[in-house]
Parts: structure tokens; C-alpha cells; sequence
């Protein structure tokens, strides 16, 4: 299930494994510089082609190429909101993912506890996630109990694509 129509990358990026997306001549996204997005808001959030792709990426394992498009997101929304401080937690889930996939477990768990730190208190869903849920997938996938995490945006269904 996909939130965008958006193509993937040709790999996805492993450090010490595959080109470096940007620096490398031979990187998926070498040469290309993304437009700033003008703005972000938590209401927005359902129609910003960048963060439906930016879940898209988280979806399917592209960690580095998640957090790329998240952090426009980030910038947008302004770092220090609480929209901003839930995206720079989503980036920080990815770049876990990203770690303990490498096998780099503390590192991990470190980088997951930062980011969950940013969820606000009490808050049970934001920008169309469950944050509860996600809190349980992390949790559970840096155990080793299940897999990757994955997000379902809520209120996004009209959104929603096969592929």
C-alpha cells in the first residue's frame, strides 16, 4: 500500500554498502537539489505530497531516503514546533531502523529513545499516526520479536495506492 505515486529510488542506501545517494557520482539522487517545501502544518499533513512520500520511503525500508524527505518536512514546519519536534522523532525512528538493520543495536536503541522522546505527551495520534502503535513496532522490531515497523496514516484512505 503506497500513499503517493512517486517512484522509488533505485536502491536504497546503506552506508558502506551502496553509492552514497548524493556525494557519489553514481548516487540514486546525484545532481539533484529537492525544492524547499514553503510550509508544513499538522494540517496539512494529508495532502504534502513529501510527507505521503516521505512514509512511503519509511514503509518500504528506505531509511535514509525517509528521513531525506521527512527533513523537508522538519525544515517546513518549523524545528522547534510540535510538529517539528514529531517529525525530527520520525527521522530519528528511521535512522534506528537504519542502524539496526546494520547491525549497530545500541545505536539503535539510542536513536529510537531520542526520537520517541519528541512524541508529546499524552498525544495519542499526530500528522495521521498512531503514535502508541509505533511506540509498540519499535519497540518490539529493536527486540527482535517483528519486523520493521510500518505507518498507516489514518484519514488518509482517499490517498491510498495500490503498488
Amino acid at each position: 500500500m503506497r500513499y503517493t505515486n512517486r517512484d522509488f529510488p533505485g536502491y536504497r542506501y546503506i552506508p558502506g554498502r551502496t553509492p552514497h545517494p548524493v556525494r557519489d557520482p553514481d548516487g540514486h539522487s546525484h545532481g539533484h537539489i529537492p525544492a524547499p517545501l514553503e510550509k508544513f502544518t499538522g494540517e496539512d499533513w494529508a495532502t504534502c505530497e513529501e510527507y505521503l512520500y516521505g512514509i512511503d520511503l519509511f514503509n518500504h525500508r528506505y531509511w535514509w531516503e525517509a528521513h531525506e524527505a521527512l527533513e523537508q518536512c522538519w525544515v517546513a514546519a518549523g524545528r522547534t514546533t510540535a510538529t517539528g519536534l514529531f517529525l525530527q522523532g520520525l527521522i530519528q525512528i528511521a535512522v534506528a531502523c537504519l542502524k539496526y538493520e546494520q547491525g549497530f543495536t545500541d545505536v539503535a536503541w539510542r536513536m529510537a529513545a531520542e526520537g520517541l522522546q519528541k512524541f508529546p505527551p499524552g498525544v495519542e495520534w499526530m500528522l495521521g499516526i498512531s503514535t502508541g502503535n509505533l511506540r509498540r513496532d519499535i519497540h518490539e522490531h529493536l527486540h527482535g520479536a517483528a519486523p520493521p515497523p510500518g505507518i498507516r496514516l489514518e484519514g488518509a484512505t482517499g490517498r491510498l495506492h495500490t503498488g
